[in-house]
């Protein structure tokens, strides 16, 4: 603000992402901790301190990077996907009040992406994910025609499914969260995925697991 003295365009990009069943997860309450911290709070944060400016001049797009996992219920993610869902709401709540204002909520259901966040998990190696210059080509085309919100057709059907036979989506989840191992095998093991991991990656192409 010293600088520029305004931002047209705020992206919130910043994140932790932890992968531990919640069986795994109950003497580490931090985690869920952590992940509210940054991945919401320190979302909310920014937001209110660049809002007022953008109020005043009637102008000014907030894009935030949500998560595929939101749409899709991803099992092993649930410190991560409740943050990222509470800043969705936000966001749509927000989106509303500030409409008339022509300010613009952008939020982007970003499927895996290979950056060093998902490196710890050495399985993921094999498994089909973005690169960092095509998860950019979403924030840019969410900028230049700025939605209400962009996911992908892997993330639009996974809403879909849960909203019209929740049942089948909790089973596919279910069946993923049995054939993928925990965080601690995963990232341990450098062995490629078996027949029945490839095949559920290759159906869900972009997912977490």
């Amino acid at each position: 603000m010293a600088d520029f003295k305004h931002v047209d365009v705020l992206v919130n990009n910043a994140g932790r992402s932890i992968r531990r069943s919640v069986h795994e997860s109950v003497n580490r309450f931090h985690d869920f901790e952590r992940t509210m911290e940054i991945n919401y709070f320190g979302a909310v944060k920014i937001i209110l301190g660049f809002l007022p400016t953008m109020i005043g001049r009637q102008t000014g797009q907030i894009v935030n990077i949500s998560s595929i996992g939101v749409l899709a219920n991803s099992p092993r993610f649930s410190a991560y996907v409740a943050s990222k869902a509470a800043l969705d709401a936000f966001s749509r709540c927000l989106a509303a009040e500030v409409k008339g204002d022509n300010i613009k909520v952008t939020n982007i259901f970003m499927p895996l992406v290979r950056t060093p966040m998902i490196a710890p998990t050495k399985l993921y190696r094999y498994m089909p994910a973005l690169m960092p210059d095509e998860a950019a080509m979403m924030v840019a085309k969410a900028i230049v025609h700025k939605p209400n919100s962009i996911a992908s057709n892997m993330g639009k059907f996974a809403s879909a499914t849960y909203s019209l036979v929740p049942a089948f989506n909790v089973g596919v989840q279910s069946i993923g969260y049995r054939i993928f191992p925990s965080s601690t095998a995963a990232q341990t093991t450098d062995s490629k995925p078996n027949l029945a991991q490839r095949a559920f990656a290759k159906i869900l192409p972009g997912e977490h697991h």
